[in-house]
C-alpha cells in the first residue's frame, strides 16, 4: 500500500513538473515580443566505428522579435551570421565568403528558430510540433517539440525554462548528433536596432540561392 502511494505521488509529482515547462513555453510564446541573449552551442557527435563522441563548442549572440525575426551571431571560434527578415533566411560564412539564401517560409516551420521566434500563439507552433512535458533536468523545466512531419533532418528538440525565461535548447537529428544551446543574459520586450534583422551580402561574396 505504502508502494501504491509513493508511486501515485511521484506519478502526481512528474505530471506537475511537466504542466511546469508547458506553462512556462506558452508564457514565454505569448509575453516576450522581442529579446537578446548571449549563447554557448555545444555540438556532439555520435561515437561511430569505435571511435569517441566529439564535441564542438561555439558562442555568440542572439536576438528575436516576433513574429519570424532573428538573428544568431556566431562569434567563436568561426564568425557565422544566420538572418531571418521575414522573409528571406540568410547564412553568411565569413571565412568562406559566402552567403546562402533560402526562402523562409519554406524552411522555417520545423527549425529549432521556430520554437523560439515564432507568432505569439502556441496553436501555431502546434501545427508543426507536437508538443509534450518532459521530466524536469539540471534546474530546468523542459518541454519536447517533434516535427509533425517526418521528412526533415529533426528527431525533436527540447527547450528548457527556468521560469518564464528561456534557459536552453536541446537539438537531436536524424544523424544522432545532438547539439545544446544554453543562454546568458536574456533580456525580453527590449528595444532593438532596426537593422538588427536586416542582412545585405558583402561586397564580392558569393551567394547561393536555394
Amino acid at each position: 500500500m505504502k508502494k501504491q502511494w509513493a508511486f501515485a505521488l511521484l506519478a502526481a509529482w512528474a505530471a506537475a513538473a511537466g504542466a511546469a515547462g508547458m506553462d512556462s513555453l506558452e508564457a514565454f510564446v505569448k509575453g516576450a515580443k522581442s529579446g537578446k541573449a548571449e549563447f554557448t552551442q555545444v555540438v556532439t557527435s555520435p561515437s561511430r566505428d569505435g571511435q569517441a563522441a566529439r564535441t564542438k563548442t561555439s558562442s555568440g549572440t542572439f536576438e528575436f522579435s516576433r513574429p519570424n525575426r532573428f538573428r544568431f551571431h556566431y562569434k567563436k571560434p568561426f564568425e557565422q551570421t544566420i538572418v531571418a527578415d521575414g522573409q528571406t533566411l540568410w547564412l553568411h560564412d565569413v571565412d568562406l565568403n559566402q552567403v546562402t539564401a533560402r526562402k523562409q517560409a519554406a524552411v522555417l516551420g520545423t527549425t529549432p528558430a521556430a520554437l523560439i521566434a515564432a507568432a505569439p500563439d502556441l496553436g501555431a507552433l502546434q501545427k508543426d510540433f507536437a508538443l509534450q512535458p518532459a521530466a524536469d533536468r539540471d534546474g530546468l523545466q523542459w518541454v519536447q517539440a517533434t516535427p509533425r512531419t517526418r521528412d526533415g533532418q529533426l528527431q525533436h528538440v527540447r527547450v528548457g525554462f527556468k521560469g518564464a525565461d528561456l534557459a536552453a535548447l536541446e537539438i537531436l537529428d536524424s544523424f544522432g548528433q545532438r547539439s545544446l544551446l544554453t543562454f546568458a543574459n536574456l533580456q525580453t520586450n527590449v528595444t532593438l536596432a532596426p537593422d538588427a534583422f536586416q542582412f545585405k551580402p558583402p561586397a564580392g561574396a558569393d551567394v547561393i540561392r536555394q
